[in-house]
């Protein structure tokens, strides 16, 4: 090849696209050839795809979109000239702030790294596309009626993907192509790639990169030309991911519907659009049932609800009808602990940091202590596992940063539950797991402790992430790794001792298996507190067990977490009871 080739032959690619992007509707020359279906419009389950290519006229594509079903997201894909579309329906219509990216298919690649850990296949079966739906819920995505991804498992125009994982065979991620040849007979060979989606609770590394890799080369062997995707502009993340594998950003357009799931496309950041997840997930509710939110203080989480004539400060899920001394209770681990062992529940042996002797003691009973400030939340200042005196000095050390009073407290065996009471009612209930990483004896734990971290900064608005700090060297010390080891293949390796979300814990919901002892001992410490809103951690061997103890009490647990029981639709019923619905049903006893 002579020098400077190659640019030529990529410049001139380049300025093909550019000089295509603005015709007219491709037509269909091959003499003898199929012709081009026009107004094509693939259903995807969240919402239509309108291939604006195919419409004769602008007029048409507005028609298509005001078409739009209810709780859907259509897209007009292919947009020639979206100024002109834009003017005919400015009230109903808005142009899409992604870019169109293209990888093109008819160049020659390397062949793509076989996954390690997990195989890529169809979506095979009703479970796979419950799966699915899960997933698309975990990354704040439009879900999709799983009847409806069953029965396209077999259609032509549309291919869904699923990543199995070969240990556990859950389904951790999926993606979603059309082959627009079958769609339109386009005559451009075209596909896209829509709905790429990993379970953020997945602990195997490259999910994403395999699932693209993987469409892309099944539509190479379909005898596709080049496969298109749409990308949110400041999804850095994804469009990271896409330039790495090899796509270019090229000039077309997309058109969506004013509706209330593209709100905060066009309308612009709302005012409580800095608040985080826990109060957005509160303030959203409010706004459907027409309470009236202002915000106080993003920052801190703070928003006063208004609704006929009353009245109510909030801060995430806590609210002015939580007493200041319920308040402090919960805030005084030590307290909580005397009064809740005081009503009868069964609490942790613990003693304090200060006594020496005591400390020496519980630690030669029990063999390993957590030690953990007597006032904090969200996990900081906690230490699991303690097993010497030198390390239980250490942990008292850090827990002293953010407390001067420290408890020093026996292990309890068992998962870890978070139990949610509101008004009176056991609301939901889920385990709360130790994030932990999966070796494919190639990666160093560094890089799969960021990429889980990753996943877990993009599933919780940037509010669960891995702390790479002394804690979690640690516990990866303590397993005999350092963090630029590579973890052997198949290799679990918890990296923090805690389940706390805030430091990468994932939530795992088991409402339905709550047992009827954690339940009944649930309310009866929100009633010892004397607390409306309470979540409650517990140490069970399984959901149903009658074997536990009760561990502390949050007044401000993170009700997002929880989805999808209603959590936000019960606060707001507590504090609004006259806009809750008639026929809403109870989750658990009372």
């Amino acid at each position: 090849m002579r020098p400077g080739q190659a640019p030529r032959r990529l410049g001139h690619r380049l300025r093909r696209l550019r000089d295509t992007s603005g015709r007219e509707p491709v037509k269909r020359r091959d003499p003898g050839a199929e012709p081009l279906r026009e107004q094509a419009v693939v259903d995807c389950g969240w919402g239509r795809l309108v291939f604006a290519q195919t419409f004769p006229d602008n007029e048409s594509i507005a028609g298509e979109l005001r078409g739009e079903g209810q709780s859907r997201r259509d897209i007009a894909f292919y947009i020639r000239d979206p100024h002109v579309l834009l003017a005919l329906a400015p009230q109903e219509l808005f142009l899409d702030p992604s870019h169109t990216y293209r990888l093109s298919l008819t160049e020659k690649r390397a062949a793509p790294e076989r996954p390690s850990g997990f195989v890529i296949r169809r979506l095979a079966s009703e479970a796979d596309a419950e799966a699915v739906n899960r997933i698309y819920a975990a990354c704040n995505m439009v879900t999709v009626d799983p009847g409806f991804l069953w029965t396209k498992r077999d259609s032509r125009q549309m291919t869904i993907f699923v990543a199995e994982d070969v240990r556990t065979g859950d389904v951790i991620g999926s993606v979603t192509g059309v082959d627009h040849a079958r769609a339109f007979n386009d005559p451009q060979k075209g596909s896209s790639l829509w709905c790429l989606a990993i379970d953020p609770r997945a602990r195997r590394p490259r999910i994403g990169e395999s699932l693209t890799l993987h469409l892309a080369d099944h539509f190479r062997a379909r005898g596709a030309a080049f496969m298109d995707l749409s990308v949110l502009h400041d999804n850095e993340g994804a469009i990271a991911l896409y330039e790495r594998l090899g796509f270019k950003r090229i000039p077309f357009f997309s058109i969506k519907r004013k509706n209330p799931i593209n709100e905060r496309l066009f309308t612009g950041p709302a005012p409580e659009a800095e608040l985080n997840i826990y109060a957005r997930i509160i303030t959203d509710e409010a706004r459907r049932r027409g309470v009236h939110v202002e915000v106080l203080d993003a920052e801190s989480g703070f928003f006063r609800l208004s609704h006929g004539g009353r009245t109510i400060v909030c801060r995430e899920s806590l609210s002015e009808l939580t007493t200041a001394v319920a308040m402090s209770l919960c805030d005084d681990k030590s307290a909580t602990r005397r009064l809740l062992a005081g009503a009868g529940l069964p609490v942790p042996e613990a003693v304090d940091a200060e006594d020496e002797t005591a400390v020496k003691a519980l630690l030669d009973r029990s063999g390993a202590v957590v030690v953990k400030p007597a006032r904090g939340e969200q996990g900081r200042g906690v230490t699991v596992g303690v097993s010497t005196p030198d390390e239980v000095s250490g942990a008292v050390a850090e827990a002293r940063k953010l407390c001067p009073d420290v408890i020093v407290e026996e292990v309890a065996e068992g998962e870890d539950l978070r139990v949610i009471v509101i008004g009176g009612e056991v609301v939901a209930a889920a385990l709360r797991r130790r994030p932990s990483i999966l070796g494919d004896g190639k990666t160093t734990i560094r890089k799969l402790t960021e990429g889980l971290s990753r996943r877990r900064v993009a599933a919780s608005d940037g509010e669960s992430a891995i702390p790479l700090d002394a804690e979690t060297e640690r516990c990866i010390a303590a397993a005999g790794y350092g963090f630029d080891d590579i973890l052997p293949k198949d290799e679990i390796l918890e990296v923090r001792r805690t389940a706390n979300l805030h430091t990468g814990g994932t939530l795992h919901d088991v409402t339905a298996e709550l047992g009827p002892a954690i339940a009944e001992a649930s309310l009866k410490a929100a009633e010892t507190i004397g607390i409306p809103v309470v979540g409650l951690d517990f140490m069970a061997p399984d959901p149903a067990s009658d074997d536990f103890v009760l561990i502390e009490a949050n007044e401000r647990p993170g009700l997002a977490n929880h989805e999808p029981q209603p959590t936000a639709e019960r606060f707001v019923d507590l504090l609004f009871p006259q806009t809750a619905r008639t026929d809403t049903t109870e989750t658990t006893s009372k």
